[in-house]
């Protein structure tokens, strides 16, 4: 009986993603293939180790599973070599730490202020931050990495790492200014392109593999596949470095990992086998141009972004027009209007992580639902609407007193009529597009 309540939640959140539009960069929805595998049989073997090197009986099946997903990855990307078994980014990302750094080694990365992701080095709070000496680097006056700043900290720290990659940026990477910069130092270059995977198969991103040694990425964002992740090592790396995959692989099983999650392994497979689809290109390129319509019809409505835009499927807005830590208050209205996102700091951000001052947004669930420029339209007018709506709800200038401000406009804005009805005019839409239409 106790198990039936487990059905009944999982359909009420299929039920809340169908009825809703979800603007959070980093989510998508997967296809019914993947879905298909990741509920299997494949979740009931244990595979520790590699194909061929199992420390467990009986991995023949899984064996070609996970060698098929390598050579797909390896073939979609143009890579030698592939590790399809991290569970995850974080993970990924400290097993390729962990591969190329010794205990104290500096490392270099964006700093989570300006855009950047928490295992890419962020101080005191993160295993990157704590056992490697890490120098942060940041924006210019138009919120764009600051390559002279990037290039003054490298020569002065001599940095082992240095790692592109982002959350909360909008704009191109230039992975050929930081691979000549890493070459005056000496330091390995990890590509972390989590959130742009999708663009770079697609044509819609620059492709970081003629330009570093290691590329990590998430499998589950604009890829579309399970969550997961994989490593993959270039040319350029292991002519740099001819033990790099070795390195790669070692550092992810023994030294971090145990058995992979084989049913993510094979969702992996599925995904890399979609993403060489004229189809997958296509969504792609659509997910850019949602990204600049809804850009261009926020600012319309008077909303000001970060760089005055975006060049890739993610923007933020700046909310500091309305009062500073604003966003926390803006990101809960829209989800009571049937719109999430979610709060996110800005550069130079005057509050804190907690009471941040701006909004993340991104296309690409609802490019995967079918979504195009009229739709993004529409959702800025809504977004618009919103912010008007609660624009007088501010902080109070007394930190003690702000906890209880939360509670009580939660509370408040949950009961809302205005946003409750901007709700019903969403579900309205979100109707007309199942959660994924891409074939």
């Amino acid at each position: 009986m106790k198990k039936n309540i487990i059905f009944e939640l999982v359909k009420k959140e299929e039920a809340r993603q169908r009825q809703m539009i979800g603007l959070i960069p980093s989510e998508n929805h997967i296809s019914p293939e993947v879905s298909a595998v990741l509920s299997s049989s494949l979740s009931s073997k244990y595979a520790e180790g590699y194909p061929g090197r199992r420390y467990y009986e009986g991995n023949q099946i899984i064996d070609e599973i996970e060698n098929l997903a390598k050579e797909r990855i390896k073939k979609l990307f143009g890579v030698p070599h592939a590790n399809v078994q991290p569970y995850s980014g974080s993970p990924a990302n400290s097993a390729v730490q962990f591969a190329l750094l010794e205990l104290g080694d500096t490392m270099m990365g964006l700093a989570l202020a300006s855009g950047g992701h928490l295992t890419h080095g962020h101080p005191k709070v993160t295993f990157s931050g704590r056992y490697f000496r890490s120098v942060q680097y940041g924006l210019d006056d138009r919120a764009r990495i600051d390559f002279d700043q990037v290039r003054e900290l490298a020569l002065k720290h001599q940095p082992k790492l240095m790692i592109i990659g982002n959350t909360a940026y909008p704009f191109l990477m230039d992975f050929k200014k930081f691979r000549e910069i890493a070459e005056e130092v000496g330091a390995y270059v990890l590509a972390d392109i989590s959130h742009v995977t999708g663009l770079v198969i697609a044509g819609e991103h620059p492709n970081p593999v003629p330009y570093v040694d290691v590329v990590m990425s998430t499998t589950h964002k604009t890829f579309r596949g399970p969550r997961g992740a994989m490593i993959l090592v270039t040319a350029a790396g292991l002519k740099r470095d001819p033990e790099l995959s070795d390195k790669i692989d070692k550092a992810v099983f023994p030294a971090l990992q145990g058995g992979p999650h084989n049913a993510t392994t094979a969702g992996i497979a599925i995904a890399a086998a979609e993403a060489m689809t004229p189809a997958f290109k296509r969504y792609g390129k659509q997910i850019r141009r949602n990204a600049d319509a809804l850009a261009a019809a926020l600012q319309k409505q008077g909303l000001k972004l970060v760089g005055d835009g975006t060049e890739t499927h993610l923007m933020l807005i700046d909310l500091t027009n309305y009062g500073q830590g604003f966003g926390l208050q803006v990101a809960f209205a829209m989800d009571v209007a049937g719109i999430y996102a979610n709060r996110n700091t800005i550069p130079h951000e005057p509050m804190s992580p907690f009471y941040p001052s701006g909004v993340r947004l991104g296309t690409p669930m609802v490019t995967t639902r079918g979504m195009k420029e009229k739709e993004m339209r529409q959702i800025a007018a809504w977004i618009a609407r919103v912010v008007e709506i609660v624009k007088d709800e501010q902080l109070p200038a007394d930190k003690k007193l702000r906890q209880q401000f939360i509670r009580d406009f939660r509370a408040k804005a949950s009961k809302n009529k205005q946003l409750l009805a901007i709700r019903k005019e969403v579900e309205k839409m979100a109707s007309k597009f199942p959660l994924f239409t891409w074939k």
